[in-house]
């Protein structure tokens, strides 16, 4: 079953902006903003949960649980795909699969 989880949420950029101090090279500021909506129970669907723990970020979809980690020199500087290349990693290793689409992040169980 394909549920939608939530919509992306675009006004994490803004913590990407140079003005905000964010010293860990990786966008955690972002990271946080980014994973906080999809922390959520789906109506007739399983409950999702989206975590960060320093470069490690937790994916749950019901009682499967994945990781991922934030790979910043295989992937470069760009927090954007470091972040979306740890949470397909986190969903792979859930058994599930993850997808962004029109601006909504899906997961098929």
């Amino acid at each position: 079953m394909k549920y939608q989880i939530c919509i992306e949420n675009k006004q994490a950029e803004e913590q990407l902006d140079p003005k905000v101090n964010d010293r860990s090279g990786i966008g955690v500021h972002y990271m946080d903003k980014y994973i906080k909506p999809m922390n959520v129970t789906l109506d007739e669907g399983p409950a999702v949960s989206c975590k960060r723990r320093g470069l490690k970020v937790t994916l749950k979809v019901g009682d499967r649980k994945g990781e991922g980690i934030m790979r910043r020199l295989e992937l470069g500087p760009d927090p954007i795909a470091m972040l979306r290349a740890a949470l397909q990693e986190a969903a792979k290793a859930a058994e599930v699969e993850l997808s962004f689409e029109d601006g909504a992040i899906f997961v098929t169980v």
